[in-house]
C-alpha cells in the first residue's frame, strides 16, 4: 500500500496547515519538513516545481509526488476512502463548510440521521479564510483552520456521520426519496438532500492563464502572496476580494496595482478607505485583461490590457498577477433538478427548497447568499429548521397513508 513519506511545507502556508489538520484527523503518519528551515528540502521542492517554492509538496513511498493536492486526491492515493455504514439517511448534506455543518448540528439535535459528504475535509471550505475578524463570539480574530477544527469536533459530538474525501457525481430523484451517487462508487439514499457546496474562484479564461497558474498567476493571495516580497504585482478585479487581496499583498510587495475593468469600484467604503491609506497600492480603472504574456514556459513577462479610455492595448510589466473577479458555485451535478441564475447559482424558494421536492440549497452556492461567513452559517441553521419540518410532514403523510 502506498503511504505518505514526507510533507514539504512552510509555517506561512495555509494549504499546509489544512493538509496537516486533515492527515492528523485521519491518523495518517507522515514526516513534516519545513522548507524554510531545511535547505536540502527546499532544493527538493524547487527541483520538482521548476524552481518554484510550491507547497505543500507531498512525497509518497512509491517515489511519486503531488503538489497542492486536494484531500480527495490524497485519500485515493493512500486508500483512505472507506465504507461509512448506512446507505439510507433522513438527510444527506453535500458540503462540509459553515452552511452544511450548522445544518448538520441542528438537524442531528432534532434526532435525525445525518450524513455529510465532503470532497475535502470537515470544515475545509472555511479553512481557506485566513482570518475571520467579524464572526460573532470571537473578540479576537480566528483563522479558518482553527474554526474548521472546532466545527469537526462539535459535529462529531452530536453523532453526525461523515463521508469525506469523496465528491458527488449526481443526484437522482426517485419520487419519495433522493439518491446521491458519489465518486467513490457509492449510492446513498435520503429523505431530503441539502446542497451546501459553496463556491470557487472565477477564472478569466484568457491566453496564458492556465500555463502560468501556480507560477506567476494566482487566485489566493493569502496562499501565495509571500512569494512576492519586494516585487511588483497586480490584482485584477474591482470588488471586495480585489481590495482585500491588495491590502494583504501590500504587506509583502513593493507595489500593488488594482486593475478594474469598469469605471466604478464595487468594494464597500471601508475597504476603499483602507486601500487609500496604503502608499504602495495604486488604482487603475477601465482596463480589461486580454492576455498573460509569457517570458518563458513558466514565467510572466507582463499582462496585456485594453484601455477603454484611450482605446488601445497596453502592457503592464509585473512579476505576479492575482485574479480576483469573483466566484462560481461548486455545483457540477444534478443541474436538471434545480433552476439557477445566469452565474450558475442555485435558485430556491423562501423555504430554501429547489424545484425538486426534498432538495434544498444553502450558503454560498445559492442565489440569495451574500458570501459572508456568518450568513452562510445562518443559512445552515435556517435550512435545518425548515428540513426538520419537511421531514415531520413526510412522516405524517406516511402515517395517514398507512
Amino acid at each position: 500500500m502506498v503511504e505518505i513519506k514526507v510533507v514539504y511545507g512552510a509555517t506561512w502556508c495555509p494549504g499546509c496547515s489544512r493538509l496537516m489538520a486533515y492527515l492528523d484527523e485521519q491518523r495518517v503518519t507522515y514526516k513534516w519538513v519545513n522548507i524554510d528551515a531545511d535547505l536540502e528540502a527546499l532544493q527538493i521542492v524547487e527541483k520538482i516545481n521548476d524552481g518554484k517554492k510550491r507547497v505543500p509538496t507531498v512525497e509518497f513511498t512509491d517515489g511519486t509526488f503531488m503538489v497542492h493536492p486536494t484531500q480527495e486526491e490524497i485519500a485515493k492515493k493512500i486508500g483512505l476512502i472507506k465504507d461509512m455504514g448506512l446507505d439510507f439517511h433522513d438527510l444527506i448534506i453535500i458540503g462540509g463548510g459553515l452552511a452544511g455543518l450548522n445544518c448538520a448540528l441542528y438537524a442531528a439535535r432534532e434526532g435525525h440521521d445525518i450524513v455529510v459528504i465532503e470532497k475535502s475535509g470537515i470544515g475545509s471550505p472555511d479553512a481557506y479564510i485566513e482570518v475571520l475578524d467579524d464572526y460573532p463570539g470571537f473578540i479576537d480574530a480566528i483563522d479558518g483552520v482553527e474554526l474548521a477544527k472546532r466545527f469537526s469536533k462539535q459535529a462529531k459530538a452530536v453523532g453526525v456521520e461523515f463521508l469525506i474525501s469523496t465528491g458527488v457525481v449526481d443526484i437522482l430523484f426517485r419520487g419519495s426519496h433522493l439518491m446521491v451517487r458519489t465518486t467513490a462508487g457509492r449510492t446513498i439514499g435520503g429523505k431530503a438532500v441539502l446542497i451546501a457546496t459553496g463556491r470557487r474562484y472565477r477564472m478569466l479564461h484568457i491566453p496564458g492563464e492556465k500555463e502560468l497558474l501556480g507560477y506567476n498567476v494566482h487566485y489566493c493571495a493569502t496562499c501565495d502572496g509571500v512569494f512576492y516580497k519586494g516585487k511588483d504585482v497586480i490584482v485584477i478585479g474591482g470588488g471586495v476580494k480585489a481590495h482585500e487581496d491588495a491590502i494583504f499583498l501590500s504587506r509583502f510587495a513593493n507595489k500593488v496595482t488594482i486593475v478594474g475593468r469598469s469605471d466604478v469600484w464595487k468594494a464597500p467604503y471601508e475597504l476603499r478607505r483602507l486601500v487609500s491609506e496604503k502608499d504602495n497600492i495604486i488604482l487603475l480603472k477601465n482596463h480589461e485583461a486580454i492576455d498573460f504574456q509569457l517570458k518563458d514556459v513558466h514565467s510572466l513577462e507582463g499582462v496585456k490590457f485594453y484601455d477603454k479610455i484611450l482605446d488601445k492595448e497596453v502592457v503592464l510589466k509585473v512579476e505576479g498577477a492575482f485574479v480576483a473577479i469573483g466566484y462560481i458555485p461548486n455545483v457540477d451535478f444534478a443541474t436538471g433538478l434545480f433552476n439557477y441564475n445566469e452565474d450558475g447559482f442555485i435558485e430556491t424558494n423562501s423555504n430554501l427548497m429547489t424545484k425538486t421536492p426534498g432538495l434544498f440549497a444553502a450558503g454560498d452556492c445559492r442565489t440569495c447568499c451574500t458570501h459572508q461567513p456568518i450568513l452562510a452559517a445562518g443559512d445552515g441553521v435556517a435550512s435545518a429548521v425548515i428540513i426538520h419540518e419537511y421531514l415531520l410532514s413526510k412522516k405524517k403523510e406516511k402515517r395517514l397513508k398507512d
